[in-house]
């Protein structure tokens, strides 16, 4: 159950609204975007196993105070934490966090999440894991962690893996951003709204009985539109991005981009050019690993993976790269990250491999995820 006495600062972060059947809980933090912190991460973690054990909970909905569902996870916090030398501060917020993933991934009853606004990184993690994905007009997402010196992690090596083709590669390593109506496209939506439109859908699933959950669904189908994706859209050269980012490595996606280029002049794949240019080297190879072997994994085998990889990130062993880019984009603000190694050449095979590696530390342990019930066996598979 949750607790009786949650933090002020937890239940001000998370607005919880009562009404029938439904659970609306809102991320409350407009001035950072709703961006995940300790506390947020902790609090809905509590929220949504206590809900599943309550027979008056049919439904959750999830949605974002202001312009933002969520921006992603906080990690100039985590740096800040970290910067001291102790990691493993770092470390268990992406414990929680992803164990929040998989809950949300795993869970017994229907989760509606709006994703109205801006929806990155952990903000990603938090909604698409869910059974019902709304977008609207106005929704802009992005997977931006390579400028980051990060991967895409809460899952997206499972998540993207699974787009058309090899869409999910280049989502993940350009760190592009999608519309609404492209994310409902590839699938990473399963519905679009328009903002209108999202109160009164609100309302009408607060007042349904909600016993079947195929009720839900007509429910939304109702207040859903089927909307053109642009000309310009990368999703609709699918053929050049299949043949590109299918290629074995980083440098040879690079090479095939650079040709295709030559032959057409599509903005979009000059702007694919400049972000993995810009991108940290290291990030983009470990990316790209991640991606594939997430094709192969299910859910909880890709969570537990990147929670190796991210504890490697926090030490710093092999690159600093998290942390360069934190202070270039996130706290400096000068956009101009020294990426440590500088190129891809640099970037050796064992490089990349360790990150994929238990983390040598006598008192570190992989992942462990809550207790879940009626779950296949390769969800939880070990790695």
């Amino acid at each position: 159950m949750a607790s009786a006495n949650p933090s002020n600062s937890a239940t001000d972060q998370v607005l919880v609204e009562d009404k029938q059947f439904v659970r609306t809980l809102t991320l409350n933090r407009p001035k950072q975007l709703n961006a995940l912190s300790h506390d947020m991460v902790y609090r809905l973690l509590e929220l949504f196993l206590a809900y599943e054990e309550d027979p008056g909970v049919k439904l959750i909905i999830l949605k974002g105070k202001g312009r933002a569902f969520c921006a992603g996870g906080d990690v100039a916090a985590v740096v800040r934490e970290i910067s001291g030398g102790n990691w493993r501060a770092g470390a268990n917020y992406f414990w929680k966090e992803f164990s929040l993933n998989f809950v949300m991934a795993t869970y017994g009853k229907p989760q509606v999440s709006i994703l109205h606004g801006i929806v990155m990184g952990g903000g990603a993690g938090a909604s698409i894991h869910g059974r019902y994905r709304v977008v609207t007009e106005n929704t802009v997402f992005a997977m931006p962690e390579t400028a980051l010196g990060l991967f895409p992690d809460v899952g997206a090596s499972y998540f993207l893996s699974r787009l058309p083709g090899f869409f999910g590669e280049y989502v993940g390593l350009t760190g592009t951003r999608l519309d609404g109506a492209e994310m409902l496209a590839c699938g990473l939506a399963t519905h679009f709204v328009h903002s209108a439109k999202l109160l009164l859908l609100e309302e009408e699933l607060h007042k349904a009985n909600l016993n079947d959950s195929d009720d839900i669904l007509q429910i939304i189908d109702k207040y859903s539109e089927h909307p053109v994706v642009k000309d310009n859209s990368a999703y609709r050269r699918l053929h050049i991005i299949d043949k590109c980012f299918s290629c074995r490595t980083v440098e040879e996606i690079l090479s095939s981009l650079e040709n295709e280029a030559a032959k057409n002049k599509d903005d979009w794949i000059s702007a694919a050019l400049q972000l993995l240019k810009k991108a940290s080297p290291t990030s983009l190879k470990i990316s790209l690993r991640s991606i594939r072997e997430g094709r192969l994994q299910g859910v909880g085998q890709c969570l537990a993976r990147e929670y190796r990889m991210i504890c490697h990130v926090l030490r710093g062993e092999v690159s600093r790269d998290f942390f360069e880019g934190c202070r270039a984009i996130l706290l400096d603000k000068d956009r101009n990250p020294k990426w440590k190694p500088s190129s891809l050449d640099l970037v050796t095979d064992d490089m990349v491999g360790r990150y994929f590696t238990r983390v040598n530390d006598g008192n570190w342990e992989d992942l462990k995820f809550p207790a879940r019930s009626n779950l296949p066996p390769i969800a939880v598979a070990k790695l």
